[in-house]
């Protein structure tokens, strides 16, 4: 049986409620019951960590019993273990619940199964509705449960020679308002803004996410610094409404730390070195690369050494989008995989 036109409808809603819910750790999920008559009998979201799932919580919304022969609709497989909660698919199971219909399945190996175990007890599952909505909703959370740490963008701006500065090291405004405002946006999408103490010392950057006309953006990037050097006691950075962290040049521990914190989407802006230490280690998963129509010549590249030392080893991208911003343009790329032309 294909979703019905009211399941169709209940999905949407449940995408709804589940944006009511925190970023984090756990992903955001919606939830809606449905009689057999297609009536909304309860709602609910996940609310945190530690907090009853989006199914149990429509549960708890309804008289015991109500629930049996129902339709639960959930924007996430329902999962199959338990942690602080329960496993939500035996919920609905005990519930009474006829059918279940999903969005998207669980990718993490540690809850997924859901599905399998409601339709061992003959529960009737539907899978795959307003999935790519559903997706969207949970990007983030989808990566890092792909890749294991956060997804991280690596983002300079260079002059069309490849520099970052002129010759005597200054190198604010290389391009122009539309490509600056574009940063700040995507500095906004992100969880955190990681630079390198170098970065930090010489250029004392408030790593905020701002408008155009200088005021703070509603979503604002946690302030991440890698290296060893103290930060100063007056720094702009000590200034932002979330407090920095620091972590030593590994970045491997780095990104493990802050995925256990919730952040999924992680925005370097740090610098060249900052920048190659991440390329040589293999840890970036899209490329945002600002070329502003100037040539500046010396030898202030933009990237440093990415351990390439014939061109055999050059490391192939795949443009995924070029923009152009005022006089600027973006480039999107990504590491070239098999089939990439």
């Amino acid at each position: 049986m294909t979703a019905t036109a009211a399941e169709h409808d209940a999905m949407r809603r449940a995408l709804a409620l589940a944006r009511r819910g925190p970023r984090g750790v756990n992903p955001q999920v919606g939830a809606v019951i449905l009689s057999p008559a297609g009536e909304v009998l309860a709602e609910g979201w996940h609310h945190g960590a530690g907090t009853d799932h989006a199914e149990v919580d429509a549960l708890s919304r309804h008289a015991p019993g109500a629930a049996r022969g129902a339709t639960a609709i959930v924007t996430l497989e329902p999962c199959n273990h338990t942690g602080r909660t329960g496993p939500c698919a035996e919920a609905l199971i005990d519930a009474g619940v006829s059918r279940v219909v999903y969005a998207i399945d669980d990718p993490n190996d540690v809850s997924s199964g859901g599905g399998d175990r409601l339709r061992s007890a003959g529960v009737e599952v539907e899978a795959g509705v307003l999935a790519d909505e559903a997706h969207e909703l949970l990007d983030s959370w989808l990566a890092v449960q792909r890749l294991g740490r956060p997804h991280v963008s690596v983002k300079w701006a260079q002059s069309l020679d490849g520099r970052a500065a002129a010759s005597d090291g200054t190198s604010q405004w290389i391009t122009g308002p539309e490509a600056r405002a574009d940063v700040h946006l995507r500095r906004a999408r992100a969880d955190a803004i990681v630079v390198g103490t170098g970065t930090l010392l010489s250029d004392d950057p408030a790593l905020t996410a701002r408008g155009v006309d200088g005021s703070l953006l509603p979503d604002q990037p946690v302030p991440v610094v890698l290296g060893e050097r103290a930060v100063p006691a007056g720094a702009a950075v000590r200034r932002h409404p979330h407090d920095f962290l620091q972590y030593p040049g590994d970045l491997t521990p780095a990104l493990t730390d802050l995925r256990e914190r919730g952040v999924h989407r992680v925005f370097v802006e740090g610098g060249p070195a900052v920048a190659a230490s991440f390329v040589r280690a293999g840890l970036v998963d899209e490329y945002l690369v600002y070329v502003a129509p100037a040539l500046l010549g010396g030898d202030m590249l933009a990237v440093r050494d990415v351990g390439v030392s014939t061109i055999d080893e050059a490391l192939r991208l795949s443009i995924r989008a070029v923009e152009k911003l005022g006089d600027d343009l973006l480039i999107v790329a990504a590491p070239a995989t098999e089939g990439d032309s």
